[in-house]
C-alpha cells in the first residue's frame, strides 16, 4: 500500500512539473504578453483622458474602423464615424459627462494578435432633476494592428444607477 501511495505521489508530482513547464516554458512569450497587457492599460488611460477633455476624435484613434460599441442603454453603434459624432453628440447635450473605465484583467491572445479587457465602469452627468451617477461592467475586444492595440468591440452592462428619473425607465 505505500509503494502504491509513493507511485501516485510521483505521478501527480511529475504531470505538476509537466503542466507548469508547459505554461511557463516561453519566456520571451510572456514578456510579450505583459508588454502587450502594459500598452493595452496605457491606451485605455489615454481613452479615460480623451473623455475627461471631452474629445471625440482623440477616442476615435483608439477604435477600429469597424468598431462595435453596445451602449449601457443596449443600443449598438457600428463604425469609428458613427460612435465619434454619438460621443460629440452626447458631449454637445451633456456638457459635463465623464465616464470612467478601469481595467480588472487583460487577457492577450499572442497567436491571433487579440486581447480581452474586462472591468468596471462609471459613469455622470446631470439630467434636468439631478446628477446621474451609473455604473457597472464592461468588456473589450483588442486587435494589435501594424503593432497598434485598437478596440475592436465594447459593451457596457449597468449595474447600478441613481440621483435621477433617468434611472428609472431604460431610455
Amino acid at each position: 500500500m505505500t509503494l502504491c501511495r509513493y507511485h501516485v505521489a510521483v505521478a501527480v508530482l511529475f504531470v505538476a512539473c509537466v503542466a507548469t513547464s508547459s505554461f511557463h516554458a516561453n519566456p520571451v512569450q510572456a514578456s510579450q504578453q505583459s508588454r502587450d497587457e502594459q500598452l493595452i492599460r496605457e491606451a485605455r488611460a489615454r481613452s479615460n483622458a480623451a473623455i475627461r477633455a471631452h474629445d471625440p476624435a482623440a477616442m476615435a484613434r483608439l477604435w477600429m474602423d469597424d468598431v462595435h460599441v453596445v451602449r449601457s442603454t443596449g443600443a449598438q453603434v457600428a463604425g469609428r464615424e458613427s460612435n465619434q459624432q454619438r460621443m460629440a453628440q452626447q458631449f454637445a447635450t451633456r456638457p459635463d459627462t465623464i465616464y470612467v473605465r478601469e481595467p480588472s484583467a487583460i487577457d492577450v491572445y499572442l497567436p491571433w494578435a487579440m486581447a480581452s479587457e474586462r472591468g468596471e465602469w462609471t459613469g455622470r452627468w446631470t439630467e434636468p432633476d439631478g446628477t446621474v451617477d451609473m455604473a457597472g461592467t464592461y468588456m473589450a475586444q483588442w486587435r494589435r494592428i501594424d503593432g497598434v492595440w485598437l478596440i475592436q468591440a465594447e459593451l457596457y452592462v449597468p449595474t447600478r444607477c441613481s440621483g435621477s428619473k433617468y434611472c428609472s425607465q431604460r431610455p
